[in-house]
């Protein structure tokens, strides 16, 4: 008994030490964070986390940056910018945007939330008013350029890390607006085309939009200052070689807002731009995530041993209460793994594109990534549904709904205790870089409610033949979990190898639909697919090798991938709660 609770323990040891590792690195130097609610003009709630250097004072107030994260993602994506930035004396308000996060929507109202978020920062006795910097990434840099366009006058410099000024989210950026801005535009970059009218990142000093915000008619010189701080003219443009969403974890960009906000804001503590200790955190809250699927499993193991979920245990083969299974081999096992892996790859852009198309947000259906990915379920969960005759038959268990959902419910709480206990104890959440598991707010989840049926539903048939072609109790056990790993993501894994092979030697993504214009987004979401495809791979390995069953591990997958879906997206439509 004690012994199947060994894996739930090592999951809490982890969390525990991830947190820890996570609040030292964020709270050092005697830095303080804070979890902020404050209204908007508009009597919208908006969130924040507050993080205030042990400089800061009403006596003494100083410098204030405004961090703002960008589309699908929230507060504290900018972790790392807002970390250095408070080591350097900076007071911080990284802001979920509105729709994000802990912020009411819908997201793209009220101008992202900018003007709000900076009307707050100024609000603070503990801000020098005078010396206030703005850095926001991707719609976060619409955000901030949102606040510099409603006070112009109440900022002093700002970074845009993979954003731009002017159509379509901002107003046109010239020789005087906005204030001293620095530009970090990656030479990968997956959006030149909607930020500043080129094909590819590389092109992006040949801008005739870049030359109208530099003031110059030839080509942009990365890294050279144009026009002057102190008429608050400078403009600058960084072109490090990284992608879009790696901004968020790259020390080469953090680096570049660190040395102009230590040009054009007076008042900070300086440090050298490499003295740089934020990875540390990301290092913490991926070891808390990694110990947050350990507690959930060892916490399903532990039940298990519970007579109340005894019809679950897996029964014995050797005595004939249970028939041996029998997987998919040779050719049949090669055609299965192929199906598996890349029809849900294959799908992907045509699934998305009609959710982006005939299932927008509406009250019902609030979230529009969310729409998109539950339309590719729906389509992969039918697909599979008429490939099931070809996948090996196989006994099944009956009686095990009631126990299999309450088992699901009881280890998933548990993890979300967890999470809600971290966060108390050290203001984390459980991510690394994109992927993040957050708490849910009170509207998310009701939201959460809606859309967990049909993403149950789906893991439901997708695993269950996953198992029938797959799973058999004999087979080694590293080989079953790395055969349902990458039969999961292997699709996945060769299309962002393609499309990011294919940026890197044109400069750009390929289009594998009509309408290319949400193929960037979609690709970064992609990214996320892979890991967490991967996980709920390890639930279903783990949960069947214990029950038999694939139902258990569906439901804990359907009950975790829609909270990671819906806490961690947008909300385009306001939603009642």
């Amino acid at each position: 008994m004690r012994g199947r609770w060994t894996l739930a323990m090592l999951g809490i040891v982890l969390i525990v030490a991830g947190g820890l590792l996570a609040y030292v690195t964020q709270t050092a130097g005697g830095i303080r964070i804070q979890d902020v609610r404050f209204k908007g003009a508009k009597g919208n709630t908006m969130s924040a986390l507050l993080y205030i250097p042990p400089n800061a004072t009403p006596q003494i107030p100083v410098p204030g940056i405004l961090a703002v994260h960008g589309y699908i993602n929230s507060r504290e994506t900018q972790d790392g910018f807002a970390i250095e930035f408070a080591r350097r004396g900076y007071v911080v308000l990284a802001l979920d945007q509105t729709g994000h996060g802990y912020s009411d929507p819908p997201s793209f109202a009220n101008g992202f939330g900018g003007p709000d978020g900076l009307a707050y920062l100024r609000s603070l006795e503990i801000v020098d008013k005078e010396n206030i910097g703005l850095e926001g990434h991707s719609m976060g840099g619409w955000t901030v350029l949102a606040a510099a366009a409603a006070m112009p006058n109440d900022y002093k410099s700002m970074v845009l890390e993979g954003s731009s000024t002017g159509k379509p989210f901002a107003a046109e950026g010239t020789t005087s607006w906005p204030r001293n801005t620095a530009l970090v535009f990656a030479q990968y970059e997956e959006f030149p085309d909607l930020m500043w009218g080129v094909q590819r990142a590389r092109d992006v000093t040949a801008s005739p939009k870049l030359w109208a915000l530099f003031g110059t008619q030839s080509a942009v010189e990365p890294g050279k200052v144009y026009g002057d701080p102190a008429a608050g003219t400078a403009r600058v443009l960084y072109t490090p070689a990284i992608t879009h969403p790696a901004e968020h974890i790259s020390s080469e960009a953090i680096g570049y807002a660190l040395d102009w906000f230590a040009t054009t804001l007076k008042g900070g503590t300086p440090r050298p731009v490499d003295d740089q200790i934020w990875f540390r955190k990301e290092l913490g809250t991926l070891l808390a995530l990694l110990g947050f699927i350990a507690l959930v499993i060892g916490t399903f193991d532990g039940l298990l041993e519970a007579p109340a979920f005894s019809r679950l245990r897996l029964p014995a083969v050797a005595d004939g209460t249970m028939p041996p299974h029998e997987a998919a081999t040779g050719r049949r096992w090669t055609a299965a793994f192929i199906l598996t892996a890349f029809l849900p790859a294959l799908t992907y852009y045509p699934a998305f594109a009609l959710g982006g198309t005939f299932v927008t947000p509406s009250a019902v259906l609030p979230q529009g990534i969310t729409n998109q990915i539950l339309v590719w379920a729906i389509v992969n969960g039918l697909i599979t549904l008429v490939l099931m005759r070809l996948a090996p038959k196989r006994a099944s268990r009956g009686g095990l709904i009631g126990q299999s959902v309450v088992i699901a419910l009881a280890a998933v709480a548990v993890g979300y205790a967890a999470l809600w206990l971290a966060y108390l104890a050290f203001k984390i959440d459980f991510r690394f870089w994109i992927v993040a598991l957050k708490l849910m707010s009170a509207k998310q989840f009701l939201i959460f409610l809606i859309y967990l049926i049909p993403f149950t539903a789906y893991f439901v048939v997708a695993l269950h033949v996953l198992h029938r072609n797959f799973s058999t109790m004999d087979a080694p056990r590293g080989a079953l979990y790395l055969t349902n790993i990458f039969a999961l993501t292997f699709g996945f894994i060769v299309l962002l190898v393609l499309q990011y092979g294919t940026m890197w030697l044109t400069g750009k993504l390929f289009n594998p639909v009509p309408d290319p214009g949400f193929v960037p987004l979609s690709t970064i979401v992609a990214i996320q697919f892979v890991p967490l495809l991967a996980i709920v791979a390890v639930i279903a390995t783990f949960t069947w090798r214990r029950t038999g069953s694939s139902l258990p591990g569906a439901l804990i997958s359907g009950l975790l991938v829609t909270w990671y879906i819906v806490a961690g997206t947008a909300t385009q439509v306001p939603f009642p709660g």
